[in-house]
């Protein structure tokens, strides 16, 4: 059984702090779940370009307003209770009026050490010691 609260996460190597958003990795591959779990932050009044070209993400808000835009398509409101998922590996745009509280799952699951690319993209890592490419 594996449990660990956010507290314990806050201020270590798994709470990854960046100008637009903040993810607090609760799961990764190594604790062998087949995915990883994050409780993330978007800043408010940010707009982040995402684009998971390696894994597929369901998002569920927990809290806050807010937007995501499929580059090229349609855009969503987001709000408490929401849940979508990038199943097609879409290329968005996230938009925080106000601070949002997401809960993030990923497959395949993140190491830890990944960070977004130029693209919005995170790369394929196999262990959380290997070198970004």
């Amino acid at each position: 059984m594996i449990v660990k609260h956010l507290e314990d996460i806050k201020g270590t190597s798994h709470d990854i702090d960046t100008p637009t958003w903040n993810s607090r990795r609760l799961l990764l591959r190594k604790d062998g779940m087949g995915f990883s779990m994050h409780d993330t932050v978007i800043k408010a009044g940010t707009e982040t370009l995402i684009w998971y070209r390696n894994h597929v993400e369901a998002v569920y808000c927990v809290e806050g307003e807010g937007e995501i835009q499929v580059v090229g398509g349609e855009t969503y409101p987001i709000s408490p209770g929401m849940l979508y998922a990038l199943d097609g590996h879409e290329k968005h745009l996230l938009r925080a009026r106000s601070q949002l509280r997401m809960v993030c799952v990923f497959n395949p699951p993140l190491t830890g050490a990944e960070v977004h690319d130029q693209d919005g993209v995170y790369p394929l890592m196999e262990e959380e010691s290997e070198v970004q490419r």
